[in-house]
């Protein structure tokens, strides 16, 4: 008998030190305290680690069944998109007053105040004033709520993307999609729960740790699509195995596993592994046919910009993305931009070359997007976010320069659809765009405000970690209550 094992559990982890502890005095104390803690509730509502993707019912009443954060990467002018400044008209050719500090992104050349590049125009009976870049756009006025006093902590793009995505400028924390699908789970039992389509270009300065499930398990990780070909790479099987012999090598493999699991029933790593074998079978099959545009009316193709330029790609994302809706994905993401500089939002060099060419590419295909899924019952379930990890500053960089430097003070995003108050705006920057003055938003609070119009209580959302009890938010962010309907 070992009796060195039983009295030193090593190799076991926390929760199953806990559960092997035993009963005595000691135990029944430990009982209690942890009731009165709600543990053993947590780890009920935890989800059945067999299948951690299965659907759960959302903290909070929501008609919101799937989210497209729509991400432009490198930072859109806030100033000469949705947020419009008369006074830099009035005051172009002067520098930003003294009383505004600010940090210098890379020690560029300041410049002075910039009017906007492209006028802006009413639409909709909102008559929220939004620019030439976005006349498509523009068209759905009414069902947006532009948010204009964004800010966040961070002025380098590596750092506010992982920010926007996770909440943190730290990498190694679960994204917003990953916190997403582990409150809420997924409809859809064949296709990835979270789902993340790149630009061509290149993907997020950071990388994968803006899509990470972080110190969850891998189950809740964002999926790569690519929305022609094969959408996910190296999951197409091998020539030579054919499906039956696949699916008996799986079975066999499951048994084993189910076998481990039961000897160690709190290993929530392995059932993950398990789960995510057999998602990867039933996605071979079902993935290619998701992004399948064959099956769409010419009507449709040409309404998106498909096979058209410079619409073609992000057209292609949009259309994936409503049909990736249709078939109960919780949470896609598509991202606008990739690499670096030029071939992103990052308009350091000129903010009409830069911004002319990327919005080109994305204002048709949005416009598209929300009029399909308004057309076909979706838009009420389907939560829109569209946003960069920051904004810029409303002066160039440098005399009689067209560029202007990052900006985290006062930016833009809006959202739309499911649980929306459409046609209004909230929150504002100063007189210049440069700082949020007027009702505040954090990148936090955007991120309270996306979990509760999906149903999820940023507060209660929680995860046990290294002895801490971790959400997206952290003790931080608040619902803003003037946007949702």
């Amino acid at each position: 008998m070992n009796h060195q094992k039983q009295l030193f559990p090593c190799g076991r982890t926390r929760r199953e030190f806990v559960w092997e502890m035993g009963g005595g005095f000691a135990g029944l104390a430990l009982a209690s305290l942890l009731e009165s803690d709600n543990f053993f509730d947590k780890q009920a509502a935890a989800a059945d680690i067999t299948n951690p993707l299965s659907a759960r019912k959302p903290h909070l009443p929501s008609k919101v069944k799937s989210c497209i954060f729509l991400m432009m990467n490198g930072a859109p002018s806030q100033v000469d998109t949705f947020d419009y400044k008369p006074a830099l008209n009035k005051y172009a050719g002067q520098p930003l007053p003294s009383n505004k500090s600010y940090i210098n992104s890379g020690g560029r050349k300041v410049g002075f105040l910039t009017p906007n590049f492209r006028p802006f125009r009413a639409g909709g009976k909102s008559g929220q004033l939004i620019s030439d870049y976005f006349p498509g756009i523009r068209k759905h006025a009414d069902k947006l709520a532009i948010i204009k006093s964004c800010h966040g902590d961070s002025h380098a793009h590596g750092s506010a993307l992982v920010a926007m995505n996770t909440g943190s400028s730290f990498i190694g924390r679960p994204s917003l999609g990953s916190w997403s699908v582990y409150g809420l789970g997924t409809e859809n039992t064949s296709l990835p729960g979270y789902v993340v389509m790149m630009d061509k270009r290149g993907g997020p300065i950071s990388g994968q740790p803006n899509y990470s499930s972080g110190f969850m398990p891998s189950t809740f990780q964002g999926t790569l699509f690519r929305p022609v070909g094969n959408p996910i790479l190296d999951l197409k099987r091998p020539p030579h195995i054919d499906e039956q012999a696949q699916r008996n090598q799986l079975d066999l493999l499951a048994k084993l596993n189910d076998k481990h699991l039961q000897q160690h029933p709190e290993g929530a790593d392995l059932a993950s592994r398990i789960q995510s074998y057999e998602l990867a079978f039933r996605m071979q099959s079902q993935a290619p046919e998701a992004v399948d545009l064959s099956r769409e009316s010419q009507s449709t193709l040409d309404a998106y910009g498909i096979d058209k330029q410079p619409t073609d790609e992000f057209g292609r994302n949009c259309l994936v993305a409503r049909r990736l809706v249709q078939r109960g994905v919780r949470f896609i993401q598509l991202y606008s931009g990739g690499g670096h500089l030029a071939d992103t939002w990052d308009a350091h060099v000129s903010i009409e070359k830069n911004h002319g060419q990327h919005a080109a590419e994305i204002d048709q295909p949005i416009d598209a997007l929300l009029t399909d899924l308004e057309q076909r019952g979706l838009l009420d379930s389907t939560l829109i976010v569209w946003g960069g990890e920051f904004g810029r500053m409303p002066f160039s960089e440098g005399k009689n320069a067209p560029g202007s430097d990052h900006n985290p003070y006062g930016f833009t995003m809006w959202m739309a659809g499911g649980g929306v108050k459409g046609g209004i705006s909230y929150g504002e920057t100063d007189d210049f765009g440069f700082e949020a003055v007027t009702d505040r938003a954090h990148v936090h609070d955007i991120h309270a405000t996306i979990l509760y119009l999906m149903g999820l209580d940023h507060e209660r959302l929680t995860y046990f970690h290294q002895g801490r009890e971790e959400s997206l938010t952290d003790v931080h962010g608040n619902v803003i209550t003037a946007i949702c309907s």
